[in-house]
């Protein structure tokens, strides 16, 4: 049986507002904490090891619902789902604000993932679904806010709150809006998504659980201990990679062989969407590497705070904020190709830029060229997505969203794990000039030892998101030059 939706009858504008703030406040919540784990060290008395659990626990359950997503869009109604979630999200975001214990904490934050990690496909879907191909751009371009700033912003916002709350006040300031969301989502959100109705296959959700759980957890537990001296926990990480990735390829082939699969894998006989999946996981790998390494080199190498990290990183997410709506209209006029090379050009040029960081490099330089970065990738995130999804037909629009937002997680976790152990292993191997050195007192050479090794790393790793920068902006070129009207989707369909 299946349930067919009734566009004609929905209001796009409010519905679309009501699941961008919850799609928002959950991407949100991803790094809102980044600037409040010392204080809930100090809180709980726990050690950084432990304290790192409440942001790895999100982005694990997170990367683990969004595969299901897909599955539950075909088995329950848009408003179900998403009220839902919403008041899954509120629920754990309650016991956050309130939470006596780390362990309730940690509890709350898996909690809030689970309720988050499926309102960003759910609403990706519902844009495909309410929205034709040629005003497809405009409506993705307005998810790309979301996607884009909300986990930017985060840092910045925390760090300007605890000026003022404890930690808890970031979970009482999200709270209410969480609420107002679910009143007005429960007046506007109206019941547009196809329902197939797919059994529930237990095995199925279980290896991709198991399988794209121990991707995301290997490959960030290598990106949060590189450099310490800890061979053990990384031939650890590295087994429970290999494990993620066996238990994976058996969920691929089940699905493979399922009359109803849970996560459809023929999107990728789609060459488009294949292409543009590649290009948008190389881009996000090359953005880590900014959002990773810059607030890394300016607290622990050049001194700066938290909040002033936070503060040089904010004129980009403003610009990437204003530019995706912009991006998004011109993608329904002249499609992702050229925007893609154009976007791509600019993230090589900075990227570039930051290969020769050293010691002395202002911070307003600094601001610019984060800030013209981001403006690149505006140009590229949204449209090359959309362009991709717009190839799907549109009963497998549920499992494109899921497919492209399971691959974003998981290409941000192995490009933090490479870049950062790039970053360590440069550092580690520095050989510095004893010329150099001349006339400098023991504690003088040794500080700008530590330096100049510190500079080698983050400069080497920058040298590497440069180069996956040039293989992006080189894959750019095969994609299509306009956009496909409805009648030539419904062909290639």
């Amino acid at each position: 049986m299946t349930q067919q939706p009734n566009i004609e009858e929905v209001r796009r504008i409010p519905m679309m507002a009501v699941m961008l703030i919850g799609a928002f406040v959950g991407l949100l919540n991803e790094t809102l904490l980044a600037t409040a784990l010392p204080s809930i060290m100090n809180d709980f008395g726990i050690q950084e090891n432990q304290v790192q659990w409440l942001t790895t626990a999100f982005l694990l359950t997170n990367g683990v619902m969004i595969p299901i997503s897909a599955f539950l869009i075909e088995r329950f109604t848009t408003r179900q789902l998403f009220l839902t979630s919403l008041s899954i999200f509120a629920l754990g975001t309650l016991i956050a604000a309130i939470s006596h214990t780390f362990e309730l904490l940690l509890v709350a934050r898996v909690v809030q993932a689970a309720g988050s990690g499926i309102m960003l496909p759910l609403m990706m879907t519902v844009m495909l679904t309410i929205f034709p191909v040629e005003k497809r751009g405009a409506a993705m371009g307005m998810a790309g806010i979301v996607i884009s700033f909300a986990p930017a912003i985060g840092p910045t916002l925390s760090g300007w709150l605890l000026e003022f709350f404890s930690w808890r006040g970031l979970f009482y300031v999200v709270l209410p809006i969480v609420v107002i969301a679910i009143i007005v989502a429960s007046m506007f959100v109206k019941n547009v998504t196809k329902l197939t109705y797919p059994k529930i296959d237990i095995l199925s959700i279980l290896l991709s659980s198991l399988g794209f759980g121990g991707l995301l957890y290997g490959f960030s537990t290598i990106g949060g201990h590189s450099g310490e001296s800890s061979d053990g926990l990384s031939q650890t990480a590295l087994f429970i990679i290999l494990g993620g990735a066996i238990i994976l390829a058996l969920f691929i082939i089940r699905q493979i062989k399922l009359k109803k699969p849970m996560l459809e894998f023929r999107v990728f006989r789609y060459p488009i969407f294949s292409l543009s999946l590649v290009i948008t996981m190389i881009v996000l790998m090359a953005l880590i590497g900014a959002e990773t390494m810059l607030p890394l080199y300016m607290q622990n190498t050049r001194g700066f705070s938290a909040l002033e990290a936070g503060m040089m990183m904010l004129p980009g997410a403003i610009v990437m904020g204003i530019m995706s709506p912009i991006t998004g209209m011109l993608f329904d006029k002249y499609g992702a190709k050229w925007l893609a090379a154009i976007g791509l050009t600019i993230v090589t040029i900075t990227t570039y830029f930051f290969t020769n960081l050293t010691m002395d490099t202002s911070y307003t330089l600094l601001v610019v060229v984060y800030a013209i970065r981001m403006l690149g990738l505006s140009l590229v995130m949204m449209p090359v997505m959309t362009a991709g999804l717009n190839q799907l037909p549109q009963e497998w629009h549920p499992h494109g969203t899921a497919m492209a937002n399971t691959f974003q997680q998981v290409s941000a976790s192995i490009g933090t794990a490479i870049l950062i152990t790039v970053m360590t292993s440069a550092a580690k191997n520095y050989q510095p000039e004893q010329a150099a050195l001349a006339g400098l007192s023991e504690e003088e050479a040794i500080l700008q030892v530590a330096n100049n090794a510190s500079m080698s790393g983050f400069n080497t790793a920058f040298w590497l998101a440069t180069a996956l920068s040039i293989v992006g902006l080189a894959l750019s070129f095969f994609l299509s030059s306009k956009p496909k009207t409805k009648e030539q989707q419904e062909k290639i369909a």
